[in-house]
């Protein structure tokens, strides 16, 4: 039974859960933008203090891999490092679309809906028309590998084309919903489904019991495309 720390950071959203045998006991998160490296820890020190564990308590400490964004994937995973290395505990990295796809399967049987009818496409937020996606099935298998994609009117149209809907999730959904909903009847969009640390749980525990841990020192996150830094606005400078 893992008593697990999962850091999300990916996204705008800056997420924390704690989480024993793969189940969310405590979460901290808020929606607010550029929030991760002021909140992040002072949301782990209160979910300890809530539960009543200390730091060494914990068995391993989750953090989300990725795609996202740059600046949220440094935090969180130099962050991460920072727990494992002052707690001499193990590091588990978790895929961010994965982990989001596993949250809205999780969610559909909540609602008694059967994960099997659906498709899983979550989307994270690149630029302009720009998504991180890909897209699982009930089981979480990867059936259109993680890709930068640009969404027009033929994204997608071979999944279309099959009986189950597709769900969009993810703060990429929304921008995509106008052109993909004049595209197909099989497009359901659930755009307010955004990423969380409590999505991370059972994934994290899953890799805890198999003994599927990253090297501390040279784990790095996946950021799928390079980051390119923007010329500053400074008169005279070209």
């Amino acid at each position: 039974m893992g008593k697990i720390l999962n850091i999300e950071t990916s996204t705008q959203v800056c997420s924390v859960a704690l989480s024993v045998d793969g189940k969310t006991v405590a979460l901290q998160e808020t929606n607010t933008e550029s929030s991760h490296a002021r909140q992040i820890t002072i949301f782990a020190e209160q979910l300890m203090y809530t539960a009543g564990l200390n730091f060494q308590d914990l068995d391993a400490i989750a953090v989300s891999k990725g795609p996202g964004s740059y600046t949220g994937l440094r935090i969180g995973v130099s962050t991460a490092k920072g727990f494992c290395y002052s707690l001499d505990k193990p590091l588990i990295s978790v895929g961010t679309l994965k982990s989001l796809a596993g949250g809205m399967i999780q969610k559909l049987i909540a609602e008694g809906k059967e994960p099997d009818d659906f498709l899983f496409c979550p989307m994270i937020d690149a630029r302009r028309m720009e998504v991180y996606t890909a897209i699982y099935d009930s089981k979480l298998n990867e059936i259109k590998k993680i890709m930068a994609e640009v969404i027009d009117k033929n994204s997608f149209a071979d999944f279309f084309k099959k009986e189950k809907p597709l769900i969009f999730i993810g703060d990429g959904a929304a921008k995509c919903k106008e052109t993909l909903t004049k595209v197909s009847s099989h497009a359901v969009f659930r755009e307010d489904f955004l990423a969380s640390a409590t999505y991370m749980a059972p994934l994290a525990e899953e890799k805890f019991k198999a003994d599927k841990f990253e090297d501390t020192a040279y784990f790095e996150p996946f950021y799928l495309k390079d980051f390119v830094a923007g010329i500053p606005h400074v008169k005279g400078l070209k």
